[in-house]
């Protein structure tokens, strides 16, 4: 029986640049949250709803300061905890990546089982130079996504993933 230790970190780490983006997106939930909350405040408050606790009618207005209280802390760390923990690393035939914010995931995608490799850009990752590299399998369990990386770091990488994708393929013929 052979006991092995945890988990190494992946090489690699996302582009410092995936903070920004981070916390820009952690920034518009938080003002959607926080709008939505004083607009259920200011509705419960100035009308006479029966159904609305007495008690919640008069004091709606600790609504807003209670999913400001919730949603902040999450705000300022998630960002910083999410650059912490993504990595990924091409070591020989396996793509390993680590991601996640409150809950961890660990993913193992042999470069034999790759099908697809697509880089995509949304609006600020554009303005950040960023890019999001999925890589496909044929089960769903086997792909991996990562976030994060620099433009030119992806585009790299699908093109390397590709080739050697397709060399293995070659060989395995």
């Amino acid at each position: 029986m052979t006991t092995t230790g945890p988990l190494r970190d992946p090489a690699n780490r996302v582009s410092p640049k995936a903070v920004r983006l981070w916390l820009f997106e952690a920034l518009i939930a938080f003002v959607f949250f926080a709008g939505g909350s004083i607009l259920i405040s200011r509705w419960v408050g100035g009308s006479g709803w029966p159904w609305v606790p007495g008690w919640f009618a008069d004091n709606s207005w600790l609504l807003p300061v209670a999913v400001l209280v919730v949603v902040l802390p999450f705000l300022v760390a998630e960002p910083f905890v999410r650059y912490a923990v993504h990595r990924w690393e091409l070591s020989g035939d396996v793509v390993y990546a680590r991601s996640g914010f409150l809950t961890r995931e660990w993913v193992f995608v042999p470069v034999s089982r790759i099908q697809t490799v697509d880089k995509g850009q949304g609006w600020m990752e554009r303005m950040l130079g960023l890019a999001t590299l999925e890589i496909r399998t044929a089960s769903h369990a086997g792909s991996s996504t990562i976030k994060g990386l620099d433009f030119t770091v992806a585009a790299g990488l699908a093109e390397q993933l590709a080739h050697r994708a397709e060399e293995l393929r070659d060989d395995a013929t």
